[in-house]
C-alpha cells in the first residue's frame, strides 16, 4: 500500500512539474493547470474583467518577467523520483525527502505566481476589483457546493457499504 501511495504521489508531483514546464515553455498560461479545483479556480482569475489595452499590456509584461525570472523546471528531480518509485526496494525516507524537495520548489513557484497576481490585481480599478471579487465569491460558492456533494456521496457510499456488511 505504501508503494502505491508513493507512486501516486510521485506521479502527481511529476505531472504537476511537467505541466508547469510545458506552460512556461509554451507561454500559454502562467499558472499550473492541475485538476485540483482550488487552483483551477484561480487559473482564470481575470476572466470576465474588461481590461484596457494599457492594462493588458502591463499584465503581459508582468507575466513575461515572471516567466523569465522563474528558474527552469528541474527534470532531474522528476527522474530521481521515478527511479525511487521504480526501485526494487522501496526507500520511504528517500521518497519522502525527494517529495519534500519537489514540494518546496512548487511552493516557491506558487509564492512567485501569487506575487505576480497581486501586482496584476493592483493594476485594476476599484470597479474592476469589485467585479473580480464578486466572480471569486461565485466560484468559491460553486466549489463549496461541489465539496458538499462529494461529501454527501462519500457518506452515502460508506453507509451503504456498512449496511451490506451487517446483512
Amino acid at each position: 500500500m505504501r508503494k502505491v501511495t508513493a507512486a501516486v504521489m510521485a506521479s502527481t508531483l511529476a505531472l504537476t512539474a511537467y505541466c508547469q514546464a510545458a506552460e512556461v515553455v509554451t507561454g500559454v498560461n502562467w499558472q499550473p493547470t492541475e485538476v485540483d479545483m482550488q487552483r483551477s479556480s484561480q487559473s482564470h482569475m481575470f476572466d470576465g474583467i474588461s481590461l484596457t489595452e494599457h492594462q493588458r499590456q502591463q499584465m503581459r509584461d508582468l507575466m513575461q518577467r515572471a516567466r523569465h525570472d522563474q528558474p527552469p523546471v528541474d527534470v532531474s528531480e522528476m527522474e530521481t523520483m521515478h527511479r525511487l518509485v521504480t526501485a526494487d526496494k522501496f526507500d520511504e525516507t528517500a521518497v519522502r525527502a525527494q517529495a519534500e524537495k519537489m514540494a518546496q520548489e512548487m511552493v516557491a513557484r506558487q509564492v512567485e505566481m501569487a506575487r505576480v497576481r497581486n501586482q496584476m490585481y493592483r493594476l485594476l480599478t476599484p470597479e474592476q476589483q469589485a467585479v473580480l471579487n464578486e466572480k471569486h465569491q461565485q466560484r468559491m460558492d460553486q466549489l463549496r457546493e461541489v465539496a458538499r456533494m462529494q461529501q454527501d456521496s462519500t457518506s452515502t457510499l460508506l453507509s451503504s457499504s456498512s449496511t451490506r456488511r451487517t446483512q
